[in-house]
């Protein structure tokens, strides 16, 4: 089974339609990876404001909360494959494909 883990930069929830101005990025990255969840793909996604001992206890993640552009930081089957940014749509399945 497929696992992907995405550790976002502080926010108050993952899907981006809370706080004053909804984001569309997160929208549409929660909207992709509820259907990766589908397909049988297992997610794990953390927030630093909400589950900060996650990113200090992963020995990969902890050097990326000092680097600028650090955080999102997604990982497929344990390997890191994208940090800085969200991924596309076309990233993701590529990730997930079998």
């Amino acid at each position: 089974m497929k696992t992907i883990a995405v550790y976002d930069p502080p926010m108050c929830c993952s899907t981006g339609v809370c706080g004053p101005e909804a984001d569309p990025d997160l929208a549409r990255l929660a909207a992709l990876l509820s259907d990766a969840t589908k397909r049988g793909v297992l997610v794990e996604r953390y927030n630093l404001a909400h589950e900060p001992m996650k990113f200090l206890a992963h020995p990969e993640v902890k050097p990326l909360l000092d680097a600028e552009d650090g955080l999102p930081a997604i990982f497929v089957d344990g390997k890191l494959v994208l940090n800085g940014r969200l991924p596309s749509a076309d990233e993701l399945n590529a990730w997930t494909a079998a």
